[in-house]
Parts: C-alpha cells; structure tokens; sequence
C-alpha cells in the first residue's frame, strides 16, 4: 500500500501542526501548508526531526493563485491529494464586537470561509483521483484551543485530534457531514453526526 498524501493548511503552528504530526504518524506524507515561509520551514524541519514525512508547501489560502500554484505542485509530485483539512483560520483582533472593524471582518471571511472553498476547488481534481479523498473542514468549535486544552471541556475528550479522526475514517465512512460533540445529547463523549 503505497502512503496516503495529506494537505493541511495552516499548518505551522496550533492545531494544524499537531494534525500534520499524528497523520504523519500514521504513515501520511503530510504537506504543510502555511503562507510564512519562514515558519512553514521551521514546522517542516521540526516535525522532520520527529520522524515525520512533512513537507512545507507555500500556501496562503486567501490567494487563488496561490492555491493553483500548489495544486499544481501537488499534482507533478504526486499525482493526487487523498486528505484535505481545511485547517487555516484567524480570529478578529479581540475587544468589543462594536469595535470591530470592517476591513478585520473582511480578512477574517476572506481566510475563514472564502480560504476553504478557494483551497478546495483548487485541490479537487487531484482529491478525485485518489481512491477515497476525503475532506476535513476544521470548524469553530474544533477549532478553539482553549476548549481542546481544558480538561473540564467535552472537547478535552476527544480523540487524539478530531479532524485527524475524520481524516482516516475507512473507504465507507460517512461523506457529507457536519461532525462534533452532541450538548446534551448524552454522556460525555458523545460524537457523532450533528443536523445542519
């Protein structure tokens, strides 16, 4: 069986690095997307060390260009993409909602939602060549490292990390999906399928 290729966009620090880590553990040539070269280097070199089959790729998510650029690289390389988690996410400067600026809103969609559709058009032909492509969109909530990291939190309970989870479902897995913890809907724990 030959090694699954992976995408992870922001990947140099956060999540997206602990993503990249434990799907290179499982085997994955893991590309790590980032659009600092310098840091993209430095995530590359350290998980490198680690043992881990990453990869830098240059890749801001709110460029078009950018995104075709690397699926371009990705296609020379490899000839597929088999995994795509849309990682890559900021948050508005903090303070009051009143405070908020417009042109921080536009950067924040821009990257948020606008990078996900941008980065998956993109990586599609190549995610169709593979025998099972998936797609992972990191959400929100999944997102938050304070709830990732208090161990009060149902979030602490996940697994080791929930998009690598998704990520290496099997050939039948579930497709389509919105995906997380269920308040209320049982004990702690309780993952599954969420209603749109």
């Amino acid at each position: 069986m030959t090694q699954p290729v992976a995408l992870v966009t922001g990947a140099n620090k956060g999540i997206g690095l602990e993503t990249v880590r434990q799907l290179g553990a499982r085997g994955a040539i893991v590309l790590a997307g980032a659009r600092d070269e310098g840091r993209g280097r430095d995530a590359e070199r350290d998980l490198r060390a680690e043992g881990v089959d990453a990869r830098f790729i240059c890749l801001d998510v709110t460029s078009e260009g950018a995104a075709r650029q690397a699926a371009e690289r990705i296609g020379a390389e490899f000839g597929l993409l088999d995994i795509l988690v849309n990682n890559a996410g900021i948050a508005t400067s903090g303070g009051l909602p009143s405070e908020t600026s417009l042109a921080g809103m536009r950067q924040v969609l821009e990257t948020n939602v606008l990078g996900v559709i941008t980065v998956t058009n993109a990586m599609l032909p190549l995610l169709r060549r593979a025998a099972a492509g998936r797609i992972v969109n990191v959400s929100s909530e999944l997102g938050s490292v304070t709830l990732m990291s208090d161990q009060g939190s149902p979030m602490w309970q996940l697994p080791p990390s929930v998009s690598v989870h998704l990520a290496t479902l099997p050939t039948d897995g579930p497709t389509g999906t919105f995906w997380g913890y269920r308040w209320g809907g049982g004990p702690a724990g309780d993952y599954d399928v969420l209603p749109w």
